[in-house]
Parts: C-alpha cells; structure tokens; sequence
C-alpha cells in the first residue's frame, strides 16, 4: 500500500482483494442471456465458483438484471439498441426479450441470490445507471468492486468504466464472464488493460487473494 496526503493507494492484488472493502456485481447472469452464448455452462459454473468464495470471505454482494421496457414507455437508443441485437430494420418489428417477471428476465437457477444480497434492475448497460449501486457501495466504504457475468464486451465493459469514473477500482475476473463475440470480449480486455483503470485478473488469482 502507497500513501501521500493521507491517502492509501492500494496497488497489489490483496490490497484490493480486501472483503471489508470490496464488492461483488454479479452481472445480468440471467436465464435468457445465458441462453445466447455458447459456453454459458462454463460461466455458470465460473461464477458460481467465484460466488461461493466471495459468500465464504463476507464480500458484500450484487446481481443486476438486465430489464426491458414494453414498446410504449421504450425510446429512442432503446428502439436503436433493440433493433441492433434483434437485427431488424422496422421498429414495429421489436420484441421486448427481458420483461419483468418474464422466465427470461430470471436470474438462473444455479445462482440464486441470498437474503444478504441485493438485486437491482437496469435498463441501460452500464450496472450503475439509474441503480442505486453507487449509492450502496460508497456508503459501505466499498474502495474495489470486482464484476463477474455476461456480457464482457457489452455491458461488463461499460461498467467497469464507469466505475472508475465514480471513484471505485475496477476489477474484472476474466474467466468468470460470458461474451457473445470472442474477438470483441478480447478487444475489450486489451483497451481496458491499455486504459490502465481496470484491474483484469483470473479466477484463482481472485479466489487466492480473498483467502
């Protein structure tokens, strides 16, 4: 640990890796995103894994869940986004994938959340817009908060960036989180890495250093 006017500048990995002070996002680990990628298992299981560890240190935990709007309350970069991922040209063509308390919008099985944990839905990518995240993790003295999930390169990404801007050091447990497009998660690693922000880690690493 570094320190200069008063502060601590934590930059080893068990500096960050600390429970009392970080924090866990489990990202959109839902049942119809899942559904999407073609090694979901995998991440399930990785997650489920990192989830088990963070329980047993007492790392304070969080899932979002990614929540679509009916056509009538939807705008325009929701209707823009919409027909990007659905690859449709009208939007009258749209189909909302992730309405609430659809079995698509669930979180799955394998990782339900405990008492302890909170869920916050989102409409936007990045896990701290329009949540109470932020709010929640600096009022708990939260210095790092570590992101698992799907999808890297669509909203794990954004996050992560957003959290530096909010103050908090970023972690992402790489072969804990899902991708659609393999070159695209890599591209978004390697900006992350170059951006120097993000704290890019694998699953072990993460679990050793919370022991």
């Amino acid at each position: 640990m570094k320190s200069i006017y008063g502060l601590s500048i934590p930059t080893a990995s068990e500096e960050l890796l600390d429970p009392t002070r970080l924090a866990l996002v489990v990202y959109d680990m839902q049942v119809g995103i899942r559904s999407q990628i073609g090694d979901g298992d995998r991440v399930v299981a990785a997650v489920r894994r990192v989830l088990g560890e963070a329980r047993k240190a007492g790392v304070r935990t969080i899932f979002t869940r990614h929540m679509s709007l009916p056509p009538e309350l939807m705008g325009v970069m929701s209707f823009r986004t919409a027909m990007a991922w659905q690859r449709k040209s009208d939007p009258s063509e749209i189909k909302p994938w992730f309405l609430r308390d659809t079995a698509g919008f669930a979180i799955v099985p394998e990782l339900q959340p405990q008492p302890s944990e909170a869920v916050f839905d989102k409409i936007a990518m990045s896990a701290f817009e329009g949540t109470p995240l932020a709010a929640t993790l600096r009022d708990c003295g939260v210095l790092a908060v570590a992101f698992v999930g799907i999808a890297l390169e669509v909203g794990i990404d954004p996050s992560v960036r957003h959290a530096a801007d909010l103050g908090f050091v970023p972690i992402i447990v790489a072969d804990a989180c899902g991708y659609g497009d393999a070159k695209a998660a890599q591209r978004s690693l390697e900006a992350l890495r170059f951006a120097g922000d993000t704290v890019v880690m694998e699953e072990a690493t993460f679990i050793a250093g919370l022991g």
